[in-house]
């Protein structure tokens, strides 16, 4: 029996004009696509992660990649039973059916990620991956295939991952027969994705091009002792170099709380610097764009008040301000803007719905949260210790994922 008789006939029509597109790359699976939704944390997914997890953590080449390692933790089997346990309800839910992913051009892994999301939540998933050949991609994808031809056959159908550039006719065709689109990028791709109608009850999940800032308490950094501040490096390295200040979640933006602000923030960067000059390999073309951003700041930025070089590893700009544009401020390779404030509320005013993650440290986490709630800012989805911006979750852009992406059986 024809596995894709589980779609509508008009999806299998769809879906048979598949082959006559050109530079359809399928990484995993093909265009025969199971669209019969499960229960969130069906056994069989929640095996076939912890498999992954497994396969993953026994590649030698996965070793080379701190984000891999990163995903396989993330995907093992006992984290996937705790966040069962976070989500458990008395609710009856299911997939919403078929879920399209368009993921970013810049991290590498987080293809894997959204797929997880759509798998654990009961969906079967068409996942389009960037069209830059990144090493991560093609590691993970030999897991998968690996996995699902030994075992796993109930879930092979589930799961598509592709690779094309400048496609419109594929997208325009999965975007008509999907039950949601998660669209990860800038705010041009989002547009340009959402010119492509939906079905009327399917849904769309933008996630957005976002910014993200650091506040760091100067009183708490300069009591810290030697070995207590190689780990707080290391844990902002992991949130701001180990993926180039790409992600929406990594700091741009550090705000330095308190008094002793310089000798807070020479203690800070002398030890980033040590630490980023073992660990970092600065490409040319990066170092140049680096340097060249930061003479055009020098040149032509009015807020400008100081500039601070730590070699090629680390550049500061110490700002005169914050406003409404402060978002636009941003760094790779180790860029980074500052301000002093003695009050968080101060910055309040700058912030609006283009915030997503406030990374911290030497703060309560309850004066945070009630910075947000009682200036009731737009913006500001996520609150974390340093260490932790890159650590997805089923919360993430102010989304519960796990009920955006399935339904409720209302049952009386």
């Amino acid at each position: 029996m024809d596995e894709r008789n589980n779609l509508k006939l008009e999806d299998v029509a769809i879906l048979n004009t598949m082959n006559n597109l050109n530079n359809i790359e399928y990484l995993v699976g093909d265009q025969n696509i199971n669209k019969k939704s499960t229960a969130p944390f069906n056994e069989n997914i929640c095996n076939f992660l912890g498999d992954l997890s497994s396969e993953l953590n026994l590649l030698k080449e996965s070793k080379e990649y701190p984000d891999i390692k990163t995903f396989a933790f993330w995907c093992r089997k006992q984290n996937i039973i705790n966040l069962k346990k976070k989500f458990s309800s008395n609710e009856t839910r299911v997939g919403l059916g078929l879920i399209f992913h368009i993921t970013p051009s810049n991290i590498p892994t987080n293809f894997a990620y959204s797929l997880i999301f759509g798998l654990i939540t009961g969906n079967a998933n068409i996942v389009k991956v960037p069209s830059q050949q990144f090493p991560q991609v093609k590691i993970i994808c030999k897991s998968i295939n690996k996995i699902l031809k030994n075992k796993h056959k109930l879930i092979r159908n589930k799961i598509s991952i592709v690779r094309y550039s400048e496609n419109d006719n594929y997208t325009k065709k999965i975007s008509s027969i999907c039950n949601a689109r998660l669209i990860w990028g800038g705010d041009n791709s989002i547009n340009n994705i959402r010119k492509f109608p939906l079905d009327q009850r399917a849904i769309d999940i933008a996630f957005a091009d976002r910014y993200s800032f650091c506040v760091i308490n100067t009183s708490k950094i300069l009591k810290l002792d030697v070995n207590e501040m190689k780990r707080l490096i290391e844990k902002f390295y992991n949130d701001t170099y180990l993926v180039d200040q790409n992600a929406c979640s990594s700091p741009h933006l550090i705000l330095w709380l308190g008094k002793k602000v310089n000798k807070a923030k020479e203690k800070f960067w002398k030890t980033l610097q040590y630490y980023v000059n073992k660990k970092y390999k600065l490409t040319d073309i990066a170092s140049i764009e680096k340097y060249t951003q930061l003479c055009s700041n020098i040149l032509n930025l009015k807020n400008l008040k100081k500039y601070e070089r730590y070699d090629n590893s680390i550049y500061t700009i110490s700002l005169k301000k914050l406003d409404k544009n402060t978002h636009n401020l941003r760094g790779k390779w180790g860029f980074f803007y500052e301000y002093n404030i003695n009050d968080l509320n101060k910055i309040k005013s700058c912030i609006n719905n283009k915030y997503q993650t406030l990374t911290y440290f030497g703060l309560n986490k309850n004066i945070l949260r009630n910075f947000v709630l009682h200036n009731q800012l737009e913006g500001i989805d996520r609150i974390v210790p340093i260490g932790q911006a890159l650590d997805i979750s089923f919360f993430w852009d102010g989304y519960d994922i796990n009920r955006i992406l399935s339904r409720v059986i209302d049952i009386k």
